[in-house]
């Protein structure tokens, strides 16, 4: 679990990063969004898919006590995101972030405003 407090320059930064992204790649940010809704739809953590994006350990963030058959398909569909020839850019918003945390990057990603995600979080 990570405890994060944002500012709201912070996250409309953010936000306003990820639009481009929107903008720029849109092929990326929609494969981008149905990795972030597959992640929600598993209940596995926001946490675990950033550090897959950065390429960064996700350990104790892994998806603990899921059959290997779900797993694997959770994979596959990141693999597409991030066999993107464009998922360079994602990688360094979402490192660009990392101090907001991956989950409130993931959750502005799908729409949600940066008033809303305001202050201390424990989101997964």
């Amino acid at each position: 679990m990570m405890i994060t407090l944002s500012s709201q320059d912070d996250l409309k930064a953010a936000k306003e990063a990820l639009e481009a992204v929107k903008n720029s790649y849109p092929a990326l940010f929609e494969k981008l969004v149905d990795v972030i809704n597959l992640t929600r739809a598993l209940q596995f953590k926001y946490q675990y898919l950033g550090c897959l994006i950065t390429d960064e350990d996700p350990g104790n963030n892994a998806p603990c006590f899921v059959h290997g058959s779900v797993l694997r398909l959770y994979k596959k569909e990141f693999q597409s995101l991030k066999d993107d020839s464009d998922s360079a850019v994602l990688k360094q918003a979402f490192i660009e972030f990392k101090h907001i945390s991956y989950a409130k990057v993931s959750l502005l990603a799908i729409g949600m405003t940066p008033e809303s995600l305001l202050g201390a979080s424990t989101i997964k």
